[in-house]
């Protein structure tokens, strides 16, 4: 069974010091705190949510990631029970927290997290493996919803699918056709040409139907019996119109980095690439960049930015 975030009760204003500050409980910041942990160093781990495991809580079913897991809730727990055993050996503290500002003033010995109450946590270096974050349909400019609408994510949707219209081909998508194999489902993808090298995984599927779209407007309408419910009027690439009427809309349309405010440098999207931060500060897992978005290379990346930061860099030619 998984084990909520620990909170020790540090009060707002003060700070505490360890080796190293991880902030993130997802796959990334897991493997950060046990490397770290394993190579004898003390660590905080900041995790904002309930439990720590991250988003491989949400998926159903995974392929590419090796040690024989098939759930992403199977894999999510044993990382919390990993954080538990550490926690319970005394080599890690777990804070339960969503840190809003992460500095690394130049020639500072120490590196400082600070959370949305007023705690902070410093250390002798900082992981930041916070991640991305689902963009809602109202963050993209191609699609037009009316005001106040919110419309599901599809990453959070179980197999209970009739006729779906899925706004966006981002790759959960194909995720959750690999994850429900029996569902008698039919998806129409509406998707915006930045998306075409997405598809490809998707086109076998029978129960997909793809539509290139240049903008997509959602329009409130009449259901049966008078209900409300909402049209799909979309301009399609090949310069024709087409109107969806759909049982369920949901929203697959990509991501955007989560990372805290301070003296984490970004790139033009946004992302945090590990080789621009300064002395102090590490990047892993989702928010180095889009490229690179997969389980398996988070774990990776939060072990090699813990031992990164526990080594000193190598001196001489």
């Amino acid at each position: 069974m998984a084990e909520d975030v620990a909170d020790p009760g540090v009060g707002a204003g003060s700070a505490t010091h360890s080796g190293l500050v991880v902030v993130g409980g997802g796959p990334a910041g897991v493997a950060a705190a046990l490397m770290a942990a394993s190579v004898g160093t003390r660590v905080t781990l900041i995790e904002a949510a309930e439990r720590v495991g991250g988003k491989p809580w949400h998926i159903d079913a995974l392929e590419n990631v090796p040690g024989g897991w098939r759930t992403g809730p199977a894999l999510a727990g044993a990382m919390a029970q990993d954080i538990a055993r550490l926690t319970a050996t005394g080599r890690c503290m777990a804070v339960r927290g969503r840190a809003v500002r992460v500095t690394a003033p130049h020639g500072a010995e120490r590196a400082r997290v600070t959370l949305d109450d007023g705690r902070a946590y410093t250390g002798d270096a900082v992981v930041v493996a916070t991640g991305v974050e689902s963009l809602e349909a109202t963050d993209v400019a191609w699609v037009d919803v009316p005001d106040g609408m919110t419309v599901p994510q599809l990453w959070r949707t179980g197999p209970r699918l009739t006729h779906a219209l899925v706004l966006g081909a981002d790759r959960p998508l194909g995720t959750w056709l690999r994850a429900h194999p029996e569902a008698d489902a039919r998806l129409e993808v509406l998707y915006p040409p930045a998306d075409a090298y997405k598809t490809a995984e998707l086109a076998g599927d029978p129960r997909v139907q793809l539509h290139e779209v240049r903008e997509v407007r959602v329009v409130p309408v009449s259901g049966g019996g008078g209900a409300p419910g909402h049209e799909v009027r979309a301009h399609l690439a090949d310069g024709t119109t087409g109107t969806f009427a759909p049982h369920q809309l949901l929203v697959n349309a990509g991501s955007r980095p989560a990372a805290p405010e301070g003296s984490l440098h970004r790139d033009a999207h946004g992302y945090c690439p590990p080789d621009a931060q300064p002395p102090g500060l590490h990047t892993a897992g989702d928010l180095r960049s889009p490229r690179h978005q997969r389980i398996t290379t988070a774990h990776g990346s939060g072990a090699a930015a813990a031992l990164t930061a526990h080594y000193p860099p190598p001196s001489g030619p």
